[in-house]
């Protein structure tokens, strides 16, 4: 951070202000004067907090702490510092979003990417999530929140390059500069885009705030048509609600966010970083499944459909269910002592021992105790040499038992069992009785690894229901290393205690000795470090809350997947029903009740604020010929660049002209095939399908022979998702 009396080529009445000589009005002092001071101090402040955030991340590390619940929290906490630290190196003056001027005659308040106090306690800035804030994004004219006025700023590189007033009332218009086209707001709608999401918090409008700030509990839908800021208004939610939500916070579950596909996780990844949320999982709906790598998509729309129906993943259950059914014949344990019997009832019993829920290959272990259980109770009954612990540890060990039982409840893998529903026409009919003839034929496969995306939540399905079949074999060396470790601690008690016998004191008197006599403090002695670990699947959840993007075009089977992992319901989910490739006819309310959220609220987003006039007039008509109820949106700006259409010959032409006159900005080439197009384009410029288009944004678009995009719904949503990516130039190319 500069220092306030250092040099600079700026004229010091509008340090930190470097408008430009257009905006020579706004440098006047009694605009920006205040702001000066202001920013004066917050540069202060935010040299001593990152001062104290590198000497307490010091402090932290230097910690000694080797394993157990000490090293968790002294590693939680050298995470919370560096995040904060990151946060905040990452941002000089700029952390300020703009002014709100209270009506009440109070001081103004300067709202903040995060809070803010200066070393006497005063208040420098309000993070932008708390009530204070508030009013900075949802006052409108109809509705001031009573504020006289508000001020927005551009930053560019580390300096206010233009500000935007606004005034909401007369004594607000007093006292501000004139709005001009180039203030902040739109310049920043129209600002070149760069690989990543552009930074918008300081101009999140009222529409985008309400929703931003809506509570969590239950399903909110975010609907909403190219350009509304359905994305923008997700992550910023996301960050809300981690701040404002206590049931949220990363210890109860924390928040998954769900992007369509990588090059969009890619595109926002900066986002909630930029907010000070750096714990949120992000993923694709593909990444929940192991498999996903090795998938592809199902060629055959029909069998794609079948494999999406709810019922098909209810399939799941009964398949499991075939491999618990317990034997129905009574089973004879030949022993040393005599022989013990296990009746078909007592087996029927055993089975039913595993709590409600617990996965197959995890409750196999607890179905295995109560066997060996029943039968050590009838020997101890009959027999009066061995003891229980004796006939335990032999029947463990019978391989005539334990072969039974494999039998009876094996252990199972999850591809298997899917597998299995594919090359097995006899298992599917039993698992599924609702398929007819021919769709069991349509489903079979030859290769029971053969696995299409359509399989992903069947797998998903099953991998949760039957547990990791490694579990069973990690338990039993887990607790034999526990017991290890105990033995290590009764010796270590013993060799004490004699000690303390030795020297006189009382083996049970007061003091440390007496202590580790409890079980209890010596269970919390055994060295964690020294038991067996595995990786933890972190998207398995489960999640307080899920935000999922692009929902419309989520499978029944897919919304599984998240649900699973949600047990609360609840969700952000956005989306724009016009914009789903296999349509979407239905409301919102119903296709969500239908999956299992039966209370959903609907929040509409009709105003565009990225795509220009220009666009929209051309791909509106392309929608709502295919999809006349298409919720779409009005823009709020125009380019003043009409839409090109030419011979796709002109294609390395256009984009060339564009790179030449645009030193600035993205752009894309969008073809059905991209296999088709020229070689490599300039770093700026990429070559996608709509459907690794949707959800991002380009400076150009040039779209390149719209009509290989298909006929009837989904080429229509390609074409008007193609279009409606451009920002400022819009070209539409055809053989």
């Amino acid at each position: 951070m500069m220092p306030q009396d250092a040099p600079t080529d700026t004229p010091t009445d509008t340090h930190p202000f470097a408008l430009p000589d257009a905006l020579a009005a706004k440098a006047a002092p009694d605009l920006i004067d205040a702001d000066r001071a202001h920013f004066a101090a917050i540069g202060v402040s935010l040299g001593h907090a990152v001062a104290e955030l590198e000497q307490a991340l010091a402090d932290a590390r230097r910690t000694t702490a080797r394993h157990g619940t000490a090293a968790l929290e002294r590693d939680q906490e050298v995470h919370r510092l560096s995040s904060r630290l990151r946060a905040l190196r990452r941002y000089d003056l700029d952390l300020c979003l703009g002014r709100i001027v209270p009506a009440d005659g109070t001081e103004p308040t300067y709202v903040g990417r995060f809070g803010l106090a200066g070393p006497d306690g005063r208040r420098l800035l309000v993070d932008w999530r708390s009530p204070a804030a508030e009013p900075f994004f949802a006052a409108t004219h109809a509705h001031p929140q009573g504020l006289v006025s508000r001020r927005r700023y551009r930053w560019a590189n580390g300096r206010v390059v233009d500000y935007w007033d606004e005034a909401f009332t007369d004594e607000g218009l007093g006292h501000t500069a004139a709005l001009d086209d180039q203030s902040a707001f739109l310049a920043t709608l129209g600002g070149s885009r760069t690989p990543r999401m552009r930074d918008v918090l300081g101009t999140i409008q009222a529409d985008q705030d309400a929703i931003v700030r809506a509570g969590s509990r239950g399903a909110l839908v975010v609907d909403g048509g190219p350009g509304t800021g359905k994305t923008v208004v997700a992550l910023h939610r996301t960050a809300y609600l981690l701040y404002a939500d206590p049931r949220l916070g990363h210890r109860r579950g924390g928040v998954l966010f769900v992007g369509p596909h990588e090059p969009y996780l890619a595109y926002v990844a900066d986002v909630l970083p930029s907010l000070g949320e750096e714990g949120v999982r992000t993923c694709t709906v593909r990444d929940l499944v192991p498999e996903s790598p090795a998938a592809v998509p199902e060629p055959d729309d029909r069998v794609a459909a079948l494999k999406s129906d709810l019922r098909m993943v209810a399939a799941i259950e009964p398949a499991v269910a075939l491999y618990e059914e317990p034997p129905t014949e009574a089973y004879v344990v030949e022993t040393p002592w005599a022989d013990v019997r296990i009746t078909a009832a007592e087996w029927a019993e055993a089975f039913d021992a595993a709590d409600p829920g617990t996965p197959h290959n995890l409750a196999r272990d607890d179905v295995w105790d109560e066997v060996v259980t029943i039968l050590v109770d009838k020997a101890v009954d009959v027999l009066e040499e061995p003891t229980g612990d004796e006939v335990r540890r032999f029947l463990d060990r019978h391989a005539g038992l334990r072969d039974a039982f494999d039998r009876a409840w094996p252990l199972i893998e999850h591809t298997d069992l899917v597998g299995d529903l594919w090359t097995v026409p006899a298992y599917l009919r039993r698992c599924a009785p609702w398929l007819e003839a021919d769709e069991v034929r349509a489903l079979r496969r030859d290769d029971p690894g053969a696995w299409t995306y359509a399989d992903l939540p069947l797998l998903d399905a099953a991998r949760l229901r039957l547990g990791d079949p490694e579990a069973s074999r990690r338990r039993r060396q887990a607790a034999a290393a526990e017991a290890r470790e105990r033995a290590r601690m009764d010796e270590v008690v013993d060799d004490l205690r004699t000690t303390a016998r030795e020297s006189g004191a009382d083996e049970f008197g007061d003091g440390l000795v007496s202590m580790l006599v409890h079980d209890d403090l010596r269970t919390a002695l055994v060295d964690d470090g020294a038991l067996p670990t595995h990786d933890v699947d972190v998207l398995a959840g489960p999640f307080a809350h899920v935000v999922v993007d692009e929902a419309q075009e989520l499978t029944d089977a897919e919304w599984q997947m998240l649900l699973r992992r949600c047990p609360s319901r609840s969700l952000t989910v956005v989306g724009d029903r016009a914009q789903a490739r296999r349509g979407f006819a239905e409301p919102w309310t119903e296709r969500l009740a239908r999956i299992g959220l039966p209370d959903a609220t609907v929040a509409p987003l009709t105003i565009n604020y990225r795509t220009p006039a220009e666009v929209m007039a051309e791909a509106a008509p392309v929608i709502r010929a295919a999809v006349p109820g298409a919720n779409v949106p009005t823009s709020v700006r125009e380019s003043g660049v009409p839409v090109l259409h030419s011979p796709a010959t002109r294609l390395e032409e256009v984009v060339d002209e564009w790179l030449a006159t645009h030193p600035e900005g993205t752009g894309a080439v969008v073809t059905a095939d991209v296999r088709r197009l020229p070689g490599r384009w300039h770093p700026r410029v990429r070559s996608l399908t709509p459907e690794l288009a949707k959800g991002l944004e380009f400076d150009l678009v040039v779209l390149v022979d719209p009509d290989d995009l298909g006929a009837g719904v989904a080429g229509a949503v390609d074409r008007y998702v193609a279009m409606t990516r451009a920002t400022e130039r819009l070209v539409v190319l055809r053989s």
